[in-house]
């Protein structure tokens, strides 16, 4: 009989606990700390009480990796009975986590075998899903592997920022064009592609927003390879996430779209208001 695999991922990821209990994926939490208190992601900390101790923090919060002896400890757990681990995480590119996956690897007795996504959210979830089906069905770790990486390469990406204070407070804008799109309303949409956000449409208030994502839903329509798979995300930003919901519905309505407040990793840096809409194709 050949080894079981077992699916491992981080907190950055966009699942219901659903997915989670029927896909068997185990979720290694990242850490949170907000104006020096320290919170474990998802465990003493839901996303919208993140969301509200941000809004009144001194600070802006800190996200850090789970530690390398957290992936080991589940890696020895899981390998117990011989099973073979894959470890799925978010970009190298936002977070250190698919390195610390990747040094317990190395220590661990067990057979792991890391990935690193190369996205965060719902877009990392589409591999995660996929890899767990597999495993479920007694695939082996090469067509496993395989899969997730058709699925990588057929993924896409936007997020359309409402103000970039957290962009620009966390490094990753210059403080420049922080500070003109504050004095100016400028609303910005970025696209995550080959480990890096990229801003790619800009303009003054929200229209600039609607018109983007109205547009994006068109293209989506037009799309040469069927689209399988769709996810929204928003950082305290419901209201616009439903309305985009409902018109890919009636587009897409064989396609189970999932809406949900988005990670601790991807709200400190989005900042709120954010809203980000990932999809991939056949």
């Amino acid at each position: 009989m050949t080894n079981t695999i077992k699916i491992v991922t981080d907190s950055s990821i966009q699942l219901t606990d659903e997915e989670i209990k029927k896909y068997e994926i185990h979720v290694v939490p990242l850490t949170i700390v907000i104006d020096k208190m320290i919170y474990t992601d998802g465990v003493n900390l839901t996303r919208p009480e993140f969301m509200s101790k941000m809004a009144v923090a001194k600070n802006l919060p800190q996200t850090s990796q789970p530690s390398i002896g957290t992936f080991l400890d589940l890696y020895d757990e899981l390998s117990a009975d011989g099973s073979e681990i894959i470890s799925v995480h978010m970009s190298h590119s936002l977070s250190g986590t698919v390195n610390a996956a990747r040094q317990a690897a190395q220590i661990s007795k067990a057979a792991v075998t890391v990935v690193d996504s190369e996205y965060i959210d719902r877009a990392m979830a589409f591999q995660v899903i996929e890899a767990a089906k597999l495993a479920q069905a007694g695939k082996d770790r090469a067509t496993i592997i395989a899969a997730m990486e058709k699925i990588k390469t057929h993924t896409k990406l936007f997020m359309s920022v409402s103000s970039l204070n957290n962009l620009v407070k966390g490094g990753r804008l210059s403080r420049v064009s922080g500070l003109l799109s504050n004095l100016l309303n400028i609303k910005v949409v970025l696209k995550f592609e080959n480990n890096s956000l990229d801003p790619i449409h800009k303009g003054r208030g929200v229209k600039t927003i609607n018109n983007f994502y109205h547009d994006l839903i068109e293209q989506m329509k037009e799309t040469a390879a069927p689209i399988v798979g769709i996810g929204i995300s928003h950082a305290d930003d419901l209201g616009l996430a439903t309305k985009i919901k409902e018109q890919l519905n009636a587009i897409f309505p064989e396609i189970s779209i999932l809406v949900a407040p988005t990670s601790p990793v991807v709200a400190t840096h989005s900042g709120a208001g954010a809203l980000a809409v990932m999809f991939y194709t056949e």
